[in-house]
């Protein structure tokens, strides 16, 4: 027993790649509770200030492909190094940038260098482990993000709070080096060589079928959804509860606690009871949960709204995070196994794709509707995703033939 659960332990590097991903995961995700206290210290209306949030998912959405397929016969370790090296490196600019638009020049790099580290991850991640083990160690790397998530997030917001938002850039820029060190030592020099890289044609080729092509849209109006309320929640929890600072913090811990709840759920289900049975009741529940926090907004005073608020976006995070596993799973379903590494990763880009549309959307809303329509424009986009979903659950098997056959 003992020498077996020894041979099944990943190697060191997979965790070295995990940090990586969390650093990238906390960087993502963590700006949208600091966004008033940066609008005010930058000057600018909080719907602008959440053009980062935009700019920078577009950024990542659509670069993270291209520059992974244009970058294919390069090194794959002298590539992570240096993208999380340029990482780091654009967190400190990020933190030091003295007026809005030299922020947002640094959260396109972020981006940049994210899209590149990511990808590069997984595959290290899969060359370095026997096949019987690729989809632990893709797991375990990617989990990164999802600590990043439940922790990393609601811990930038509580630094950004007490100690002012550059610090979580200076923190973030900390855990991209030690990453970075942790890479250099932990991988050896010749693992990163030989590792196919699809091109942009293989990923154009298995994008462009029709299912694949419907079922990744539903991607990116999932995504669209949560990102109108996400990349607001601060200003909406202030005027819906009163809630502000630290308590912020506080709720987005909650709400990532709830979304690696989500996350762990969701692939469980998806084993047993299969992808669809997770995927629209998932989408359905959080298009509920938006809706109950426009009902509150509209309905309820802030004592009496806090508490509807706060279990409408638990039940938003668990729902909303535990479709991501089941949607992949559904993916590769549809794809087929041999073009899994493109179609996850084409899925990655069109949730990036998503946040930045909904980040736009929610700014939009904000400006036009209040705080109180986010939830309502959230829900929509929920239900637009169920419907597109259930518009072609009869045709799996189709496309799946077809991305086979354009493969060989």
């Amino acid at each position: 027993m003992k020498s077996a659960h020894v041979t099944s332990a990943l190697p060191a590097p997979i965790y070295w790649l995990a940090l990586g991903a969390f650093a990238i995961g906390t960087e993502g995700f963590m700006i949208s509770p600091l966004l008033p206290g940066l609008a005010a210290d930058l000057s600018v209306k909080i719907e602008t200030a959440g053009q980062l949030v935009t700019v920078f998912a577009l950024a990542y959405g659509l670069s993270s492909p291209v520059l992974t397929a244009l970058s294919g016969n390069l090194n794959r370790r002298t590539l992570l190094l240096a993208s999380m090296i340029a990482f780091a490196l654009s967190n400190v600019l990020a933190m030091v940038a003295p007026n809005f638009w030299a922020l947002m020049g640094a959260r396109v790099l972020l981006a940049l260098s994210a899209g590149l580290y990511v990808p590069g991850a997984n595959a290290l991640a899969s060359a370095i482990v026997p096949p019987e083990r690729r989809g632990r160690a893709i797991a375990v790397v990617n989990g990164g993000i999802t600590i990043a998530i439940a922790l990393g997030v609601p811990l930038g917001a509580v630094v950004g709070h007490a100690l002012g938002w550059r610090m979580t850039f200076a923190g973030v820029a900390g855990l991209a080096m030690l990453a970075a060190a942790g890479l250099v030592v932990g991988l050896p020099r010749d693992i990163g060589a030989g590792i196919p890289v699809a091109t942009l044609r293989e990923r154009i080729a298995v994008g462009r079928n029709p299912v694949v092509l419907a079922t990744l849209l539903t991607t990116t109006l999932w995504a669209t959804g949560a990102y109108t309320v996400y990349t607001y929640l601060s200003p909406f929890l202030a005027s819906v509860t009163g809630l502000a600072g630290a308590q912020i913090g506080m709720v987005m811990f909650m709400w990532g606690l709830a979304a690696a709840a989500g996350v762990v759920t969701g692939g469980n289900a998806s084993d047993r009871f299969g992808p669809l049975a997770v995927i629209v009741p998932t989408i359905a529940l959080s298009g509920l949960a938006f809706a109950m926090l426009s009902i509150s907004a509209r309905f309820l005073s802030p004592a009496a709204a806090l508490i509807p608020v706060l279990v409408a976006i638990a039940l938003w995070g668990v729902a909303h995070w535990a479709f991501y596993p089941a949607q992949q799973a559904r993916l590769i379903d549809i794809a087929g196994l041999k073009v899994a590494p493109i179609v996850l990763s084409l899925n990655a880009s069109f949730m990036y794709i998503g946040f930045s549309l909904g980040a736009a959307l929610g700014a939009l809303t904000l400006a036009h509707g209040g705080v109180g329509s986010l939830g309502w424009v959230a829900a929509a986009s929920e239900l637009a995703a169920v419907l597109l979903t259930l518009a072609i659950v009869g045709r799996p098997a189709v496309a799946g033939a077809a991305c086979q056959a354009e493969r060989g």
